[in-house]
């Protein structure tokens, strides 16, 4: 009896106790638990590391590393791909209160586009893009307006540089290899929708010439628009910028200006007109690739990463794989068109062209003048006339998972994020957005001067968007821009007095007080809409003096010829 007694005042005494035990053992076994489902998960972080070091053991990763590796963060990527949804109105203006917009510049991005170098046949790959009624109306209006008689085919007719152009993909359903897809012809479609409702009134880009009190005898209401600088496009020499461009400006603009437009070459990515040659952007662009080569050499895993996947998918590496960026722009093809990940098996010989499906077509109408200025594609012409006798054999067995794609896109974004914050960054960018400022801020002083210019478009590269930002001043977390990404300059007249204003949007975004000389008290914040919602204006004459007076004192120099020695 003595003995019951103690123990029934020593359980009440450790009741406390005796919780935290059995808490202990259902932590425990909910661990071994989870242990268990990863080891028999192949997609798991576990089974991805064991892969990259060909047994158990595995190497160290650090803390951050292994935290940019959850699964989790693949979803996000997919923003670069800027699906049809992504695309929406949010702080564009076009009617404030007591502000009349004056003209608008417009800095974009081409829209979705196949791999930049050669990749293996992907099975169920399909980069068109079906029952989007923008894209059937586009096709049939081309048809009707542009095609030759017994000809599928639609062809830019005009005199000038851009004489004989495709206006469509040549291909339906592939990626090919550098060109737009139907998908891109999409987003640029919804994005001139988008922008035609925010700004085509208030330009007054919807009158027709007789309504403009400007339509003389005898002629059509858009003849006059073909010598007219109301609407001014420019372009690179390159399908994907200029499909983009003409894609975009048909929801954009009624479509006997669309018939109406000029478009002109700019022979360079950064719009750089006159301002172009400059060795001290190119020795600083070589400092943070090598920087990031190096810190790819110390990440044993991610390289081993990066060797399986690129393995995987491309197809012609003579000098092996080190690009990191070479490799997710293979990915991005895939996750942009959700394809599944490939897989490949031992000793299976390829013969298959180099690209999806180039050789259905003439060289000629894939392959011509489509070279970017940096060279990232390869010698398409090499590859295809010798494509009966190169052959590649697989070495190794097995698919590419999803979480060995999320490790490389991890380590390469947080190299990205790191860049965007490098000083050098920041430098590159004045240097290589010196010449597209000064042509925006010369075609500014025109809106506000009462010349007729309305709008104008530079339809471009990443590499634009990268440069033009980093110089402005405006945060993009990292430097990746996504397909049919747009930075919009809004010209404002004041309705009570003569100053002129400006706002920038990015993707929707008002960036104004990011930029440089727009921040703090240098901006004037007025009312936007209805809703109380709020607008940044920077005076005009803040982005004239920044240009004549301030810009190159970041780089320790007074003009851009001493900047760039």
């Amino acid at each position: 009896m003595m003995i019951l007694r103690e123990l029934i005042r020593f359980s009440t005494q450790h009741r406390t106790l005796y919780c935290y035990m059995i808490l202990s053992v259902w932590i425990f076994l909910l661990i071994a638990g989870m242990y268990k489902y990863i080891g028999q998960n192949s997609t798991s972080l576990g089974y991805t590391l064991n892969f990259l070091n060909g047994r158990n053991q595995l190497n160290n990763l650090d803390a951050s590393t292994s935290s940019l590796l959850e699964l989790r963060n693949l979803v996000k990527y997919k923003a670069r791909c800027t699906p049809l949804t992504y695309i929406a109105r949010a702080d564009d203006g076009g009617i404030l209160d007591g502000w009349k917009l004056q003209g608008v510049l417009l800095i974009l991005r081409h829209g979705d586009r196949g791999p930049m170098s050669h990749v293996r046949p992907i099975p169920r790959l399909n980069c068109g893009i079906t029952g989007d009624n923008l894209v059937n109306k586009y096709r049939s209006f081309l048809y009707n307006s542009t095609s030759v008689s017994g000809s599928n085919h639609m062809y830019w007719n005009k005199v000038g540089p851009f004489h004989g152009f495709p206006l469509l993909p040549l291909a339906e359903k592939e990626c090919l290899l550098g060109q737009l897809t139907y998908k891109g012809i999409a987003q640029l479609l919804h994005v001139g929708e988008i922008l035609h409702h925010i700004y085509a009134h208030p330009l007054g880009l919807w009158l027709k010439q007789s309504q403009l009190g400007r339509n003389p005898p005898n002629s059509t209401p858009y003849s006059q628009l073909l010598n007219s600088d109301e609407v001014v496009v420019y372009t690179t020499r390159v399908r994907r910028t200029f499909q983009s461009a003409l894609a975009f400006l048909y929801t954009f603009l009624p479509t006997e200006k669309w018939l109406a437009l000029n478009v002109k070459e700019s022979h360079s990515i950064a719009f750089c007109f006159s301002d172009c040659a400059c060795p001290q952007a190119d020795a600083l662009r070589k400092l943070l690739m090598k920087m990031q080569k190096q810190q790819l050499l110390k990440q044993t895993a991610i390289t081993n990463v990066m060797q399986w996947i690129g393995s995987n998918l491309l197809q012609y590496t003579p000098n092996g794989i080190t690009d990191a960026n070479e490799v997710v722009d293979a990915i991005l093809t895939i996750m942009c068109h959700d394809s599944p990940w490939p897989c490949r098996d031992l000793n299976i010989t390829d013969n298959s062209a180099a690209s999806t499906k180039a050789n259905d077509f003439e060289l000629n109408e894939v392959i011509n003048i489509d070279q970017d200025d940096l060279g990232i594609a390869s010698n398409a012409l090499d590859i295809e006339m010798n494509r009966d006798h190169d052959t590649t054999t697989a070495s190794t067995t097995g698919c590419i998972e999803s979480s060995q794609v999320a490790a490389l896109m991890s380590f390469v974004t947080l190299q990205s994020i790191q860049e965007a914050r490098h000083l050098n960054y920041k430098r590159i960018g004045l240097l290589r957005a010196y010449g597209m400022i000064r042509h925006i801020v010369s075609y500014m002083l025109r809106m506000i001067s009462g010349d007729r210019t309305k709008f104008v478009l530079y339809a471009g590269h990443d590499w634009t968007l990268q440069y033009l930002t980093a110089a402005f001043g405006i945060r993009t977390d990292n430097t990746f821009i996504a397909y049919a990404a747009r930075l919009t300059i809004e010209v404002y007249r004041s309705d009570t007095h003569t100053d002129y204003y400006f706002r920038v949007v990015y993707n929707g975004h008002d960036v104004t007080q990011q930029i440089d000389f727009c921040e703090g008290g240098k901006s004037l914040r007025v009312t936007r809409d209805s809703r109380g919602n709020k607008a940044d204006l920077c005076p005009i004459e803040n982005i004239i003096r920044f240009l004549h007076e301030d810009y190159f004192a970041p780089l320790n120099a007074t003009n851009f010829k001493d900047a760039c020695m």
